[in-house]
């Protein structure tokens, strides 16, 4: 790491390196010069993301598409180039690291302290679709090839489910059955892509408020960070997960399934953040939002159950039954969305301006 920040040209010689963030992926460090100039510095994890190049150049794309169009410079992340040009430098061990500025005056929250934190979420994420509509998200590496491909999330569950390898099928013939009765719902947003009935576009896939900056004094939304998974998709995928993660009310490995459901006040909060943020959306990508939250959650909890019965090799766990604990509290999520399916389609409604039909 100390050998890495010295192949970046720094405003300043660094004097301070140290571990940053909550982050269980890449390996962050805040640097800080004698100048007082600080950096993001991040080696990345290549066990997750093997295809580095693809993945930092659809990071360096992005951001300078985004950076020509936005008038904060905190508006979007900025690379810091290594002293070769290159938008990474990697060491003689096969490490890659990448640099870039901090974004001065912002804070990253961990969880919403309130409804309008949510909301600015959903302004950050939904700008960052509508800055990018013109952007050819076809040319973007598919940085974790398909990720939201839902039927084949299925394929791969069957493959799974036939081979039971742990004899698990019989602990959660419950769970096995829901994901088999809602299979083809699952992929009606897959096919829908496939007959090209929704644009493409550049989509996030870890909506998450800890991806967000916001102004330190205003907490107005600033710009969006991890971008490692930036790929080709559906708006409904970045909606969607937030949705799944921000709207719950219970933790993602609860326990007790009655704390699990769908708010809706907070599904409307960010309705109206990011639908209004993005005036770019069709309107079957409007109609298609609440698809996206349920589709997105039955994909979740179908891999928690997938890993469940394969032996948990992909998800961490801390008890024996972790995955298929998680793989339920998504199922209850997903049949609360569907009690509430009237509800969270009359709000895309009430939510969409009026001169957007």
């Amino acid at each position: 790491m100390e050998n890495a920040i010295f192949h970046f040209p720094l405003a300043g010689k660094p004097v301070s390196c140290e571990k940053y963030g909550f982050g269980h992926i890449n390996y962050t460090f805040l640097v800080v010069t004698d100048q007082g100039k600080r950096y993001i510095l991040q080696g990345i994890n290549g066990n997750v993301f093997p295809n580095v190049r693809g993945m930092m150049e659809n990071i360096a794309a992005v951001t300078d598409f985004v950076g020509r169009r936005e008038s904060d410079p905190r508006g979007t992340l900025h690379i810091v180039p290594a002293e070769d040009g290159d938008i990474m430098y990697t060491d003689e061990k096969g490490q890659s690291w990448r640099v870039y500025d901090f974004v001065e005056d912002s804070i990253c929250l961990q969880a919403a302290e309130s409804q309008e934190d949510f909301y600015q979420s959903a302004v950050a994420f939904g700008r960052f679709q509508d800055m990018l509509t013109r952007f050819p998200a076809d040319t973007l590496y598919e940085t974790i090839p398909n990720f939201h491909n839902t039927p084949e999330r299925y394929k791969t569950f069957h493959r799974v489910l036939e081979a039971d390898v742990c004899g698990r099928a019989v602990l959660a013939r419950e769970e096995i059955d829901f994901v088999l009765s809602r299979e083809q719902a699952g992929g009606e947003l897959q096919h829908m892509r496939d007959r090209g009935e929704l644009p493409l576009r550049v989509t996030h896939n870890d909506t998450k408020l800890n991806n967000v900056m916001l102004d330190a004094k205003t907490r107005k939304a600033l710009c969006v960070i991890d971008l490692d998974t930036v790929m080709p998709g559906l708006a409904a995928y970045d909606f969607g997960d937030s949705i799944r993660f921000g709207a719950a009310t219970a933790a993602e490995d609860e326990k007790d399934l009655d704390k699990m459901s769908m708010d809706l006040e907070l599904y409307r909060t960010f309705v109206r953040g990011f639908i209004r943020s993005c005036p770019s959306l069709t309107e079957k990508e409007r109609e298609t939002l609440p698809l996206g939250a349920m589709t997105m959650t039955l994909e979740c909890g179908l891999r928690f159950l997938t890993d469940y019965l394969d032996g948990d090799h992909y998800f961490a766990i801390h008890r024996p039954e972790h995955n298929l604990d998680r793989a339920r509290t998504q199922f209850k999520l997903v049949r609360d969305m569907e009690a509430k399916w009237e509800d969270m389609c009359r709000i895309i409604r009430e939510e969409t301006p009026e001169d957007k039909g």
